[in-house]
């Protein structure tokens, strides 16, 4: 485990890698772009100069342009052909979540939970031993996730009490501060235990539960559902997609202004439309049952 605290915001960002990148690892960066930001870099580097994969985004110099990404790697001196993204999941003055999965063939690169792109590797991933942030963007997190190691880098120190990290205890509670906002993303990232029978996750407010998401391994079924006035509702049921006992998940859980939807190791499980609609008064995450909890992000 290795901690890193440092001022909030602060950009230029740079970060050795302890032990290098990892087949299924995953880096996660959140913060927020500035409202007159025209760029900013993500960079998995190799030393100070040879960059294996940037993400680069760009944005018109009007002042609402709408912006662009651009995805490229520098080596021997030289920077190769640009890939582009003529759209943009992280607007000006808006706060964003960035993920990057390693595997053995590409990065495959979500944005506030959401697949985005997929970067087809140009040199060895073993190779990149540092992440380095540049630009017009204020950080407030940069983590590193692997089933064999797990550290979590600081930038914030209400993110730092806010963070679960390293197998917590289970049942777990925690705030959402300003409650759950269109635009919000949630992470959660555990181990389904062996004989794992129920995990339940939970959106609550004062008086009921907003969202109700419960995985029944028994039954291999998924149940969602809401808790209003004493009362459930109907239940909403779907096959019990990529979670497994005894293997890792990631959930993302992101609100729209019509409803929630659910990814699982960047994939879209569900979509739940909103049955509580004061969204700022849905202010409680919790998790509960067969589960170990590595790393939350409320």
């Amino acid at each position: 485990m290795q901690f890193i605290w440092m001022p909030p915001q602060v950009v230029p960002f740079s970060c050795m890698i302890r032990g290098g990148l990892q087949d299924g690892m995953s880096i996660t960066v959140c913060g927020r772009v500035l409202l007159n930001a025209d760029r900013f870099n993500v960079n998995l580097q190799h030393g100070a100069e040879v960059v294996a994969l940037q993400v680069n985004p760009r944005y018109q110099m009007l002042w609402v342009g709408p912006g662009y990404v651009v995805h490229n790697t520098h080596q021997n001196g030289t920077w190769g052909w640009e890939e582009h993204k003529f759209e943009t999941p992280f607007p000006r003055g808006q706060t964003f979540s960035l993920q990057i999965l390693i595997t053995q063939e590409s990065y495959k690169i979500l944005a506030n939970g959401k697949p985005f792109s997929e970067y087809k590797h140009r040199m060895p991933f073993l190779d990149v031993d540092r992440i380095c942030v540049v630009g017009m963007v204020e950080l407030s997190l940069v983590t590193f996730h692997s089933l064999a190691t797990k550290y979590l880098i600081y930038c914030n120190v209400i993110l730092y009490i806010l963070l679960l990290w390293l197998n917590q205890t289970v049942p777990y509670k925690s705030i959402i501060y300003e409650g759950v906002q269109p635009a919000k993303c949630i992470i959660i990232q555990g181990v389904i235990t062996p004989q794992a029978k129920r995990v339940e996750f939970s959106l609550r407010h004062k008086t009921g539960i907003a969202f109700y998401y419960s995985l029944c391994f028994d039954e291999d079924v998924v149940v969602c559902n809401s808790y209003e006035d004493g009362t459930w509702g109907n239940e909403e049921q779907s096959g019990l997609k990529l979670f497994e006992r005894g293997q890792p998940f990631q959930v993302t859980i992101c609100c729209s202004p019509d409803n929630y939807k659910m990814f699982v190791n960047g994939e879209n499980v569900c979509t739940y439309s909103h049955r509580y609609t004061k969204l700022e008064e849905i202010d409680v995450l919790e998790v509960s049952g067969d589960v170990q909890l590595s790393f939350v992000q409320p």
